[in-house]
């Protein structure tokens, strides 16, 4: 192995090598807690050190990582506490996951490292947001993410890659290339010689180098590093190297041949280096044993203190706490609600005050528009929104000169520019992705899918990185997902979908979906304010077919807080969206029957006291929803309204739904299948028990 000494000075070698030894002696002992049954699982890097080392050490302090569950010298060059680092391993509660999470599938802020997900691919896309960040801040920075060469295979690469390249971005995309897909070789991965060559077709910049030479994957890194903010252009880094254990200690290396595993094993990072420094005498023998003493007798001091798993006494209000991330100390006024009381235990509806529990009407400022349509009201939120804040950034198709699919974001470019309000390639899991980097730096995105549909093509970003990150690591997911959703419009099988409910079966997501205008601004904005992950449901077919009066200023309506829209004594009916028109055109349309009618809003978090009021006040439930009725949301209102309010009920809950099949083009079948074309049938049911 040739190490080019370039102008290193002596002291710079050392460094190098008390960097690149460190995870190697870490390694050694946790294969033997291991074996001690003193930590569960452990992904090596043994032969894989340089890459990390060296990359790290390449970047600034401040300047963000994503790293794999491989890349331990990511974590040690960047003086991640050892003894914490143990206790992470050991799941402890003082870990940085609180024993949430395994290994290295966490992040800190302090060190800028910004943790993976099993997935893999997802993080490239993350990397992309970070430069974006960089890049709207003029900072000049790069960012710089890890993966290997079974996760190129995956789409994450090519949208991360082709994204970075359209904007222009400053990110490293580093490939570790050690051969082996877990178990699958390269040759059943891809076809071509070098994935350096990949980076010709994205338009961008990229080298295959020797990634078990610490020299030159630090001074390669080094000088990527300044091309890509020089020049704010992306960069593909191929590292050529290999595990010389299993994917993960249990799995072993049968698969791969003896005499590969001894030809990589003469080209240990770690021994060739050490070896180098002796022979041009920038070490001696003593030295060296020297510092692998001083090393190793550091490990054994951080693993004092907690040698052995911590027993974690569960503390379940601290876990639901921690799904979410806390609002912002400063909010803007609140249109919304007063709460209502305390969920209802053993009160008669005879003896219920007929308003009681139940949310009052929202409050009408004096200042108000002449009548707002919903995608008026939707437009002046988002408006406004880019006004209050400087670091929103808006993502989607077609989103900047058009206007968006809807119009929108019709001269929002004029106003904002081009760099907050970003059109971007087809690609829903890099623009996802990207919008989690922006978080990690401070910013607030806004992504519109197209149609609701398309979230699909994001689905993993959304449920497994944004839902989790918090729970996980403390890192918040300022991110909403604007989603125009619904049918009634005849737009077929792929624009229709109502597939809220997939979301809200993910803890650390909000989910919201309004029905009037006013509603439809106030909820955008809290979105927007709120630090969490929100998926802001909005009916295509209520655009432009209801009006309403809407605030002029700058306003929020809380999420999670349902609105009583009429009181009724005859029955209940709980719905959202355009379910809440076709339930007021029913009620006048039926005078004779009183009609409790609850808008819930916000369907994750629930309002589980508006719920119960509206149970307690008729009696008689119907849920309501224009999703389908197999694991449609009012299947949980159902079941919660049957384990905490049986002794309200009169009659069984019932839920209209629209039918089980995909929603159909041709508009006579389409309103055969809505839910609106049974709702009579299912209130006379009702009625008659």
């Amino acid at each position: 192995m040739n190490f080019d000494r370039k102008d290193f000075t002596n002291e710079e070698l050392i460094r190098l090598y008390r960097n690149i030894l460190l995870p190697r002696l870490i390694e050694e002992k946790m294969l033997i807690l291991l074996r001690q049954g003193r930590i569960s699982k452990w992904f090596s890097g043994i032969g894989q050190e340089a890459i990390a080392v060296g990359a790290t050490l390449a970047m600034q302090r401040d300047e963000w990582i994503l790293p794999l569950h491989r890349n331990l010298g990511v974590f040690t060059s960047r003086q991640v506490p050892l003894g914490r680092l143990f206790r992470q391993w050991q799941g402890s509660k003082d870990g940085f996951s609180k024993g949430r999470e395994r290994s290295f599938h966490f992040g800190s802020r302090e060190h800028a490292i910004c943790g993976m997900i099993s997935h893999l691919g997802p993080q490239l896309a993350v990397a992309d947001g970070v430069a974006l960040a960089y890049k709207l801040a003029k900072k000049n920075k790069a960012s710089l993410t890890f993966t290997g060469d079974g996760a190129t295979s995956e789409g994450d690469f090519h949208e991360a890659l082709n994204t970075a390249s359209v904007w222009d971005l400053p990110v490293i995309f580093l490939v570790e290339n050690n051969g082996y897909g877990l178990s699958t070789p390269l040759s059943e991965q891809y076809r071509c010689e070098s994935l350096v060559y990949k980076a010709e077709g994205y338009g961008m910049e990229g080298v295959r180098i020797d990634g078990n030479n610490i020299l030159t994957v630090y001074d390669t890194l080094r000088g990527i590093r300044e091309y890509c903010i020089k020049y704010q252009r992306p960069y593909l880094v191929e590292c050529m190297t290999f595990r010389m254990r299993g994917h993960e200690e249990a799995s072993g290396t049968k698969y791969v041949p003896a005499t590969l595993l001894e030809d990589w094993a003469k080209k240990d990072p770690v021994v060739n280096y050490e070896g180098w420094l002796l022979q041009e005498q920038v070490l001696d023998p003593a030295s060296a044993a020297q510092i692998r003493d001083e090393i190793r007798a550091i490990i054994e001091s951080e693993l004092r203190p907690g040698p052995d798993l911590q027993t974690i006494v569960p503390d379940t209000a601290e876990e639901l706490r921690d799904v979410y991330a806390d609002p912002p100390s400063e909010d803007p006024p609140v249109v919304a609600p007063k709460p209502g009381r305390k969920p209802f235990r053993g009160i008669s509806r005879e003896n219920l005050p007929s308003a009681a529990g139940v949310s009052a009407p929202d409050p009408v400022p004096a200042a108000v528009h002449p009548e707002r349509r919903v995608i008026d009201a939707i437009k002046e939120g988002l408006f406004q929104s880019m006004e209050k804040h400087a670091g929103l950034v808006l993502m989607g198709q077609d989103i900047a000169e058009y206007g968006g699919a809807f119009k929108i974001t019709e001269g929002f470019m004029d106003k904002f520019g081009k760099e907050r309000v970003r059109n971007t390639p087809l690609c829903e899991s890099a623009i996802v992705g990207c919008a989690l980097g922006l978080s990690l730096e401070g910013y607030k995105s806004v992504v519109e899918m197209q149609f609701a549909d398309f979230v699909t093509a994001g689905f993993n970003q959304i449920v497994n990185n944004l839902a989790k990150i918090h729970y996980r690591w403390g890192q918040n997911a300022d991110v909403v997902i604007r989603m125009p959703t619904g049918a009634g419009v005849g737009a077929g099988p792929f624009h229709s979908q109502s597939n809220e409910a997939w979301f809200t079966h993910t803890p650390g997501l909000k989910v919201v979906y309004p029905a009037t205008p006013m509603d439809a601004k106030g909820l955008l904005i809290a979105a927007i304010n709120d630090p969490n992950p929100v998926l802001y449901f909005e009916h295509k077919a209520l655009y432009r077919s209801v009006s309403g009066p809407v605030p002029a200023d700058s306003y929020e309506i809380e999420i999670g807080k349902a609105r009583r829209v009429q009181e009724g004594e005859d029955i209940s009916i709980i719905t959202y969206g355009a379910g809440v028109h076709w339930a007021m055109a029913y009620a006048a349309q039926h005078p004779e029957l009183s009609i409790e009618l609850l808008d819930l809003r916000s369907l994750l978090p629930l309002d589980y006291g508006a719920i119960r009021a509206a149970v307690i006040q008729t009696g008689k439930v119907l849920v309501l929803h224009e999703d389908t009725l197999t694991g449609g949301i009012g299947g949980e209102i159902a079941a919660w309204i049957g384990e905490h309010c049986f002794d309200q009920l009169d009659a069984p809950v019932l839920r209209c739904a629209s039918l089980d099949t995909p929603v159909p083009f041709n508009m006579e079948l389409e309103n055969n299948f809505l839910a609106r074309s049974r709702l009579d049938v299912y209130v006379q049911k009702l009625m008659g028990y």
